[in-house]
């Protein structure tokens, strides 16, 4: 084998990830699908003015899903896919709480709404990545219905930050 051969070869077998056209269909969906409900519910939260919009929204929801089926795609048994889902979980969670803001009064918070936006967001990305379409349309339909319609059912009273 000569050495142009060996190194096509070598770069052939590194994309072979997703050899068969199934798995390619059905990972290009749920990545698809994440940008597409990230996209909506930071749609949601740009239309309110909310510094957390589009594109961190897609991002997230897409990373969410790129770690879940990475992790699938590597042959990961359930005990592995289960700490994959808690880092996701835990590391959405830190960067989250960057977007709570308290200030000096004990009632002035700030970002709750958008902190758990994001979080949940994460959470429609876990199901995808998981394979479950259908949960993460309802939950984004259902998310949507909590930010935007609540809101106008239920005007704030107390909480301070939408």
């Amino acid at each position: 084998m000569t050495v142009w051969q060996t190194i096509v070869n070598t770069f052939a077998s590194e994309f072979s990830d997703l050899s068969d056209i199934e798995n390619a269909t059905r990972v290009t969906i749920r990545l698809i699908l994440a940008t597409v409900l990230g996209g909506i519910l930071g749609w949601e939260r740009e239309h309110q003015g909310k510094a957390a919009g589009i594109r961190t929204h897609m991002l997230v929801c897409l990373g969410a899903v790129l770690f879940v089926v990475a992790a699938d795609r590597s042959g990961a048994m359930d005990d592995a896919l289960s700490r994959v889902v808690q880092g996701v979980i835990a590391g959405v969670g830190f960067l989250c709480a960057g977007t709570i803001i308290k200030t000096d009064s004990q009632q002035d918070v700030r970002g709750l709404t958008t902190a758990a936006g994001i979080w949940f967001t994460a959470a429609i990305g876990v199901a995808l990545g998981l394979g479950n379409e259908t949960t993460a349309i309802v939950s984004t339909l259902l998310a949507l219905l909590v930010l935007h319609v609540v809101p106008l059912v239920f005007p704030k009273s107390h909480e301070q930050e939408q």
